[in-house]
């Protein structure tokens, strides 16, 4: 194994020259991927009406059609995922990608073609597994296993031809043969639906391999490891797999766990690399061992545009291209990628920390949001909810707030509420109650989290005395039109204050 693991190490490390490529050619790599991209999608349905076969430049790509969300490609989707082919995209598309929901859908639908998994995906993967081989040269990551968990890995028929399931689901299910002996537990065992029995499953089939890399989101990988060791009886990860040396995270803010994580993994030598890889795309990896920046990768088949977060509002705003943003500045990201996407707002804010080469950091949503555990949560989803539980016990609300409560010990996270009402429940259980299962139906992804409080419990809610938050915005001199309560936030700060405030008013 010590030979194959050199072997492997030695490939590996052979991509480092492609990417210093695009680090020192960014331009001209990207300008290369947008005419790839418009030369591979003039014959589709879209490419024509938007006549592709004239635009020469990226000005006038951005002059064709405005920013797109997925409400208005949804109709195109729809359409390819009853078996229509070369409609956004010229090759033939059998998968897509689940995804969390938007406003007016319960779930998203990400078209998967072949160029996205083999230039995009999968090459990111590969990708990750150079810098960090190129970055710890003694590694002996290939002689062991690799242990990735994912969310929900069921795989479903819409036809007999077109499949969808979680994005995991997908890549698991196209991976080559080879790649299936470097990974644990079996696909039997990882594509489980039952979540609970798959962390047991998982659990029990992994504690005698030689795991040496585990990749997943925090949230599943802590349930994991406090199954393992409950399972074993040992005090940590490396009592079980002592050859472990690396984890591959991504999806939500890795801050919050990193405690846990030096609990869980009690080792200096212990290597954390961060990814940013959604459903839509791979775009970045953390290059330094040292930093929380990622490295923008150009060449997977992306192109890439950045709106400014001060012109978000505008009816048809102007983008950025990658020669002219700025360093610390809030962007929402905008992709046309080698799945036909087209000028998509993902969602997602980031923001540039280094121009040379182009490093970036995910600075949160395009909107109000809580995702500290992948869940995902809208200000739309929270709005409806509420709604819902005003009208079920004859509430009125004057203003709120809510906040994750993170993970502590052996209990789950969970959204921490502040309410101030107007007009009080009659029954504030079953306020709560209908707030959660409200959110539970309208968020898949809340939902899934929520599965036997096996990553997220119920909501705690405080019910704020009358003038709570007027005086929380007089406090910080933010009285005034202008200023709004935040419904949602990714990080405590908000609701920590207003309990502070709360506490004195009740001494």
């Amino acid at each position: 194994m010590t030979f194959v693991n050199s072997i492997f190490t030695w490939f590996m490390k052979k991509r480092m020259h492609q990417i210093d490529l695009f680090v020192k050619y960014p331009h001209d790599v990207q300008d290369e991927v947008f005419r790839n991209l418009i030369a591979s999608a003039r014959t589709t349905e879209w490419g024509k009406l938007h006549n592709y076969d004239y635009i020469f430049n990226q000005e006038q790509f951005k002059q064709a059609f405005p920013v797109q969300s997925y409400e208005t490609l949804k109709p195109y989707i729809e359409r390819m995922m009853k078996g229509e082919q070369n409609i956004l995209w010229s090759s033939e598309i059998n998968w897509f990608a689940k995804s969390s929901g938007t406003t007016n859908d319960r779930s998203k639908f990400i078209p998967v073609s072949a160029e996205s998994l083999e230039e995009c995906h999968y090459k990111g993967g590969k990708d990750m597994l150079s810098i960090y081989c190129n970055n710890r040269p003694d590694s002996m990551i290939f002689t062991g296993k690799s242990l990735a968990l994912g969310g929900s890995h069921q795989v479903n028929n819409l036809n007999e031809n077109i499949f969808y399931g979680d994005l995991s689901a997908v890549l698991i299910k196209n991976l080559p043969f080879w790649a299936e002996f470097y990974r644990t537990p079996d696909m039997s065992i990882t594509l489980m639906d039952n979540y609970e029995q798959k962390i047991d499953a998982m659990a029990r089939a992994t504690e005698h391999v030689n795991v040496t890399n585990i990749s997943g989101v925090p949230t599943w990988t802590v349930v994991l490891a406090k199954r393992l060791l409950e399972l074993t009886g040992k005090n940590n990860l490396l009592e079980i797999w002592p050859n472990l040396e690396l984890y591959i995270h991504g999806a939500v803010k890795f801050t919050p766990y990193r405690e846990q994580f030096r609990k869980l993994i009690p080792s200096d030598s212990m290597y954390y690399l961060e990814t940013y890889n959604a459903s839509e795309g791979f775009f970045g990896i953390q290059d330094l061992s040292d930093s929380e920046e990622m490295l923008l990768m150009l060449d997977y088949g992306i192109f890439y545009e950045f709106l400014p977060m001060e012109n978000f509002g505008d009816e048809n705003p102007s983008t950025l291209g990658l020669s002219e943003v700025e360093i610390n500045k809030n962007y929402a990201l905008i992709i046309s990628t080698n799945g036909g996407l087209w000028r998509y707002m993902i969602g997602d804010t980031i923001k540039f920390t280094s121009l040379s080469p182009f490093r970036i950091q995910i600075t949160g949503r395009t909107k109000h949001f809580i995702n500290a555990f992948g869940e995902e949560v809208i200000i739309d989803n929270a709005e409806k909810a509420l709604t819902k539980a005003c009208s079920e016990t004859g509430a009125i609300i004057r203003d709120y707030t809510a906040c994750p409560i993170y993970f502590e010990g052996n209990d789950a996270g969970g959204h921490e509420w502040i309410i101030e009402f107007e007009q009080m429940p009659n029954n504030i259980e079953l306020f709560t109650d209908t707030l959660d299962n409200t959110l539970r139906e309208i968020n898949s992804d809340y939902d899934a989290k929520r599965f036997k409080d096996m990553a997220l419990r119920r909501p705690l809610i405080h019910i704020a005395p009358e003038g709570t938050f007027y005086n929380w915005l007089k406090s910080l001199g933010k009285l005034g039109g202008q200023h709004k309560v935040p419904r949602l936030a990714n990080e405590r700060q908000y609701v920590e204050q207003i309990l502070v405030l709360m506490k004195k008013k009740g001494s």
